[in-house]
């Protein structure tokens, strides 16, 4: 079993800073890309940032600048910065991760996509 869990999320002032944590735990073989994604109020889950194994960034156009993800391989963790923060980031924030999982045999088994449970993100005026 694999599992995906957030940290970091809260209320903060517009123009202000946050720092979101995910961190993968179970029977993990290895990580490829992990991302963040966003659902405000009403609207569809949107990609905000995704980061390769070796470190690659996109961002969503609406966040570049402001947003840098960055991640800890020893750890199995992915990190977003998020600086100059707007109201529209007001949003769920959720961790993805592709992960292959570690078979019966101790070797590379499925590759699968996990999701964790969301962080909320509340930017206030």
């Amino acid at each position: 079993q694999v599992q995906l869990v957030e940290s970091g999320g809260g209320l903060v002032q517009a123009g202000g800073s946050l720092r979101l944590s995910c961190a993968a735990s179970g029977n993990i073989f290895s990580i490829n890309d992990m991302g963040w994604y966003r659902q405000a109020p009403g609207k569809q889950r949107e990609l905000v940032a995704v980061i390769s194994s070796g470190g690659n960034t996109n961002y969503a156009d609406s966040v570049k600048g402001r947003f840098t993800s960055s991640r800890d391989n020893g750890k199995n963790t992915v990190y977003l910065q998020m600086n100059s923060l707007a109201i529209e980031d007001t949003a769920v924030y959720y961790c993805n991760a592709e992960i292959v999982v570690r078979s019966l045999f101790g070797g590379r088994g499925a590759t699968r996509t996990y999701w964790g449970q969301g962080t909320q993100v509340t930017v206030s005026s």
